[in-house]
């Protein structure tokens, strides 16, 4: 399971008046930056604690099985804790990289122990995954880490076919690289485990390859991806594409006028938000207000 879908595991929750509490005590002593030292020393050492107890699980463990999922708990620990403290700058390049390796190191022999458990592979992808993120956030070459990502999700999904996670980060991983078709193939094959996340990432999928579409003036195309996005029921992430006012340029850019003013009605119906701008340039283009 990736880091998104842990479950607190503690055995007492804490109260809701104790945290404020708490909270306020960490800021007398020492300010807001005292209390993110604080919160970021606590998860160091979470994951110190994390690398440890998996040490010792190696030590103890009886079969491969037992070997191989100890392995991959510590390779995921410290491939997060290289993400982590890199993110808040709290390491050097050469200690992240060092983390980065071990990670990988323990990971492989996970996979060699064990190549038909599916979680194996999904964790040495999740720790791919993270890395290729950390390259693109820098500017650096993701490509080669996202590749390697996509291979372990696709064999976590072989091995697990109901893994709906398996087929989402193949999906996300491809995404990173471009591969827009052969990422509508894996959230398809997503949609039927989890209709909600699926539809989601099918939604966003159509409209992030639209504007792949029409960075090469494939307008025709790229106006059939915006359509089918917004048939999937305006259920983008709206972080990296939103195809309705995608949708109303390319039908005004390519003078389909009466398609223009069919699909601002149809907005309007739905009272989804569409731009001022854009809907005065139609009405400039067309010569008409609907």
């Amino acid at each position: 399971m990736n880091r998104l879908g842990k479950k607190w595991l503690g055995t007492r929750k804490p109260s809701y008046l104790c945290f404020p509490l708490l909270l306020g005590g960490l800021l007398l002593l020492g300010g807001c930056g005292y209390v993110v030292r604080v919160v970021q020393n606590s998860r160091l050492r979470g994951l110190d604690n994390d690398i440890r107890k998996a040490t010792e699980g190696i030590a103890k463990a009886t079969d491969r099985a037992q070997r191989a999922k100890a392995y991959s708990t510590r390779g995921s620990a410290y491939a997060e804790k290289a993400r982590y403290a890199q993110a808040f700058k709290l390491i050097s390049t050469e200690e992240y990289e060092r983390l980065f390796a071990l990670a990988l190191q323990d990971h492989d022999r996970a996979v060699a122990l064990n190549p038909a458990s599916a979680e194996v592979y999904y964790n040495r992808g999740q720790a791919y995954w993270d890395r290729g993120t950390g390259d693109l956030a820098d500017h650096k070459d993701f490509k080669p880490w996202f590749d390697h990502a996509a291979a372990d999700f696709e064999n976590a999904s072989q091995k697990d076919p109901r893994n709906f996670m398996a087929f989402d980060m193949l999906g996300l991983s491809r995404e990173q690289n471009g591969e827009w078709d052969e990422a509508i193939q894996d959230y398809s094959r997503e949609l039927s485990l989890n209709p909600k996340l699926g539809t989601m990432r099918l939604a966003d999928a159509y409209c992030g390859r639209g504007q792949q579409d029409a960075r090469k003036m494939d307008l025709a195309t790229a106006a059939a991806d915006y359509e089918k996005s917004v048939q999937l029921g305006d259920k983008t992430d709206g972080c990296s594409c939103e195809p309705y006012n995608s949708l109303l340029v390319v039908y005004t850019d390519t003078k389909q006028y009466d398609k223009a003013w069919e699909f601002v009605h149809r907005a309007e119906r739905s009272k989804h938000w569409l731009d001022g701008e854009l809907v005065d340039r139609l009405k400039k283009a067309s010569g008409r207000n609907g």
